[in-house]
């Protein structure tokens, strides 16, 4: 869809957000995409970088802690929470 764009399309695109925005407008709305992109970026390495490492440390304490506990921890599936609302009548 955008392959078939050219230089006089781009030129009256350009044109159009000029006559809706205003030349002063311009730098102020380039600088806050600018800083929304960069937060955006920060936020989705600092994921990555939790989920590798949250995973990379988990595998290293697991079995740290399990041979140190004398009472066996239960399996994922077999652990139950108890829901707050069940003693209530």
């Amino acid at each position: 869809m955008l392959q078939n764009l050219g230089g006089w399309h781009l030129l009256v695109i350009v044109f159009i957000v000029l006559l809706l925005f205003g030349a002063p407008k311009l730098p102020g709305l380039a600088k806050s995409l600018g800083q929304s992109m960069r937060i955006l970026k920060k936020e989705v390495s600092s994921d990555n970088t939790e989920k590798t490492e949250g995973s990379a440390a988990a595998a290293d304490v697991a079995p740290a802690v399990a041979a140190e506990s004398p009472v066996p921890a239960p399996a994922p599936e077999q652990a139950t929470t108890k829901d707050p609302n069940a003693d209530v009548r």
